[in-house]
């Protein structure tokens, strides 16, 4: 009886093409739009949570605005910090813009980072060619500097700049480095950027204080207490004035950015979702116009012997296969559409794990829930009233 009902529905659909399709509709377009928005969602979250990653996920950054007592840092104080327990790593950073000159070619107000080793040891895939700044460099003040991919161009537009000497505020530096081109939404871009020893940017740019300085974290499970020991060294070097400093736990950056990520997927896959009833609507309402149509037909199977039961499973199973049909093409459109949306906006697409089971389980619930109704009038239909429009 069950083959013989799936076969009837089957037939049913075939043999209505067009409205089949326009039925189905609704479902498609709910379903891709489900699976389209929660992959790309998806995959930018894995995008941002790598940059935060990247810039480390184990690290804390100290913007340094300084007091009226106090503008920075100073290298006692650095000295000092670097006791801290738990630290694999301590980065100061000193900012600022300033010209340089090869060749006669001057390139003006670029940014200029002072950096030590410990930040290119930290931070992946920083150098392209050449070497990175060693401690050497910091200890000794050496005149050394990594170059950005905007500077390559501009600069050295046919040849390599490793070993060429620049001038840097007019003090000849000699290049080491060159470096990777960035993309990096997060921590911003490194192509105009020329990197020195932080030692010798404070005699270049004329400051006793660094601005910003980070902190590698070595055991992350001890994050907030070794974060508590930072802050207590820089209160006291601030005379206990907090508006000396601004801490960033990169750690607590990421856990905001999961958790504001799977709240909107929560709501967009909800938006999404609205689609999906729609077109379950359109399915029973189709099922309802097809029930009338085949009140006749009804009739003349229940006359012959046909149980309630076995009209109800048929009108279901042609419910059932039409939003199954849909929640497979809509499987496909929805990952189609997210493919090109990854490569439109430069992320890496994935498909969601639980994105086939997602839609094929929607879909399936879809055709149950509103094609129960029609199917349950179709089966209370009285045999006799049907018959009467014959």
């Amino acid at each position: 009886m069950l083959k013989e009902s799936i076969k009837m529905s089957w037939q049913n659909i075939i043999n209505n093409k067009m409205r089949s399709f326009l039925t189905v509709l609704g479902v498609l377009i709910g379903v891709a739009s489900v699976i389209a928005l929660i992959s790309i969602v998806q995959a930018v979250t894995t995008n941002i949570t790598g940059q935060v990653m990247d810039m480390g996920a184990n690290k804390v950054s100290v913007q340094l605005s300084g007091t009226p007592l106090k503008q920075g840092l100073t290298m006692g104080d650095i000295n000092e910090l670097e006791t801290i327990e738990n630290l694999k790593g301590v980065s100061p950073s000193v900012v600022g813009k300033t010209s340089i000159v090869y060749d006669g070619n001057v390139m003006e107000e670029v940014s200029v980072q002072g950096k030590n080793d410990v930040h290119f040891a930290n931070t992946q895939d920083l150098v392209k060619s050449g070497r990175s700044i060693n401690a050497i460099d910091v200890e000794s003040g050496n005149r050394v500097c990594l170059v950005g991919q905007d500077i390559v161009k501009e600069l050295f537009p046919s040849e390599s700049p490793i070993d060429k000497k620049i001038i840097i505020n007019g003090i000849t530096y000699t290049v080491i480095g060159i470096l990777q081109e960035s993309s990096n939404l997060l921590a911003g871009s490194s192509n105009s950027e020329v990197i020195i020893p932080y030692t010798t940017a404070m005699s270049l740019l004329s400051t006793g204080y660094v601005s910003t300085i980070d902190f590698y974290i070595e055991d992350e499970s001890l994050s907030e207490s070794t974060t508590s020991n930072i802050e207590s060294v820089l209160l006291s070097a601030f005379n206990y004035d907090e508006n000396g400093y601004t801490i960033t736990n990169m750690q607590n950056i990421l856990d905001t950015v999961n958790e504001m990520t799977a709240t909107m997927s929560l709501l967009l896959a909800g938006i999404a979702a609205i689609s999906l009833i729609v077109g379950g609507i359109g399915i029973m309402n189709m099922m309802l116009v097809i029930v009338t149509e085949r009140t006749t037909e009804i009739g003349l199977r229940k006359a012959l012997g046909a149980k309630p039961s076995a009209i109800q499973i048929q009108f279901v199973l042609e419910a059932l296969f039409l939003s199954l049909f849909g929640g497979i093409m809509g499987l496909l459109f929805g990952t189609t559409i997210s493919f090109v949306g990854c490569l439109l906006i430069g992320v890496e697409f994935t498909l969601v794990s639980y994105a086939i089971p997602l839609a094929i389980g929607f879909a399936a619930a879809i055709g149950l829930v509103f094609g129960y109704a029609p199917a349950k009038r179709a089966s209370k239909l009285n045999p006799i009233d049907a018959l009467r429009s014959v």
